[in-house]
């Protein structure tokens, strides 16, 4: 029998929140997402908390491209709030209590009702998601630097010129975070794709190399696997075999040595 005891950890939540979220029409993921990102906040003393679409998955008990889905509609709702990327790549989530700020509306037909603004691209530039010290951003780099020297071997420089290191970084995070890829081994395969004589100018971005990452690590480990040494023929064996056809009184010029 279950016995939850306050003493034993509780959440403090305002009733006005509480009464606001009834109000708010949410379906069963998004509610369940406000839930676990109040468990790990308020729960916990605190207003935010670096939280992964993988670790909220798993809180869930759902999968991550449902998590990724609905959270994106709170984020756009301005329910929930995105400060930074932490130290481990996770996003540092906020639940947005000025409920006078929330969206009431579908963000799909406001998005078209609501055409958005003409951004200014310096403005832009500067809202950087992803900081240099960031792990996806120094991933992105890493494998920007090798292929910028493919490219420039291969006098293709300008294919590359206007590549956005911000959308090189969240590539590089879909890639661990969503496809589960081992941070090794997708280093492995940057290093062995940048010199393979095919898929070298053949993948020449972030997207790319997650689209194909798949293929590019089956054919990495194709071609690092040893070949198999051949065996030797024991001519011991034929000295052997002549012995006894020369003991049955057969020509030894019959004899053969291919066999």
């Amino acid at each position: 029998m279950a016995n939850p005891q306050l003493h034993n950890g509780h959440t403090r939540i305002a009733n006005e929140i509480l009464n606001e979220i009834i109000k708010t029409n949410l379906n069963g993921t998004q509610f369940r997402l406000v839930m676990a990102i109040w468990r790990y906040t308020y729960g916990f003393q605190r207003k935010s908390h670096p939280m992964s679409v993988s670790y909220l998955a798993e809180l869930l008990n759902t999968s991550r491209s449902a998590v990724d889905r609905e959270l994106k509609i709170l984020i756009d709702k301005s329910i929930i709030n995105v400060i930074e990327t932490g130290q481990k790549g996770a996003r540092v989530l906020l639940f947005n209590k000025n409920h006078k700020e929330w969206g009431r509306g579908n963000p799909a037909s406001e998005k078209v009702s609501n055409p958005p603004k003409k951004t200014n691209k310096k403005s832009a530039t500067k809202q950087q998601k992803y900081s240099e010290d960031n792990t996806y951003y120094k991933l992105a780099t890493y494998f920007y630097k090798r292929v910028e020297k493919v490219a420039a071997d291969a006098g293709i420089s300008h294919l590359i010129r206007k590549s956005n290191m911000q959308t090189w970084a969240d590539d590089m995070r879909k890639l661990i975070e969503l496809d589960e890829v081992d941070k090794h081994l997708a280093k492995e395969v940057m290093d062995w794709v940048t010199q393979d004589s095919f898929w070298r100018t053949n993948v020449l971005s972030a997207k790319k190399l997650r689209e194909k990452f798949m293929e590019l690590a089956i054919k990495m480990n194709a071609q690092q696997k040893p070949s198999q040494p051949k065996i030797q023929p024991d001519h011991r064996d034929k000295e052997i075999a002549l012995q006894q056809w020369i003991a049955e009184g057969k020509d030894t010029d019959e004899f053969n040595w291919n066999d």
